[in-house]
């Protein structure tokens, strides 16, 4: 099998990144040469598009309830530019609110928060999902 039908074969079932087609056609033991060319190759015909994954990355990650915090370090992880992750992360800016206080309603639902630990606990918790302080502290009162 040469590494262009094994990158199109992973490309048919979701969107991937560069780094990550590259990634798995190295540990497939291609040889560099070819996976420069098949990546090549492949963005230029349109079948692989780093921005076209941070898009699709960002909607899937956001609907699971994290936030754009954590979403851009994953998107860094996965080889994404930071500046096309930003772009698709700054697009949805108006609706990190929403999930932010989904979040927040799905774990908690209606109960009040006790004591300070109890505070800090939900803070923590909207943190690692992702989102900043600023916008936690709004919504946890």
């Amino acid at each position: 099998m040469s590494a262009k039908s094994v990158a199109v074969r992973l490309l048919s079932r979701r969107e991937h990144s560069a780094f990550e087609i590259r990634d798995k056609l190295q540990k497939r033991d291609f040889d560099e040469a070819e996976i420069v060319q098949t990546i090549v190759e492949l963005q230029q015909g349109g079948w692989l598009s780093d921005e076209r994954f941070a898009e699709a990355y960002v909607r899937m990650r956001q609907l699971k309830g994290f936030g754009p915090i954590r979403i851009a370090i994953e998107l860094n992880e996965r080889g994404v530019k930071e500046a096309i992750a930003e772009a698709f992360l700054d697009a949805n800016d108006e609706s990190w609110q929403q999930t932010l206080v989904q979040q927040y309603q799905k774990k908690y639902k209606n109960k009040t928060i006790e004591d300070y630990n109890e505070k800090a606990k939900r803070i923590r918790f909207l943190q690692y999902r992702g989102f900043s302080l600023d916008k936690i502290y709004q919504v946890v009162r």
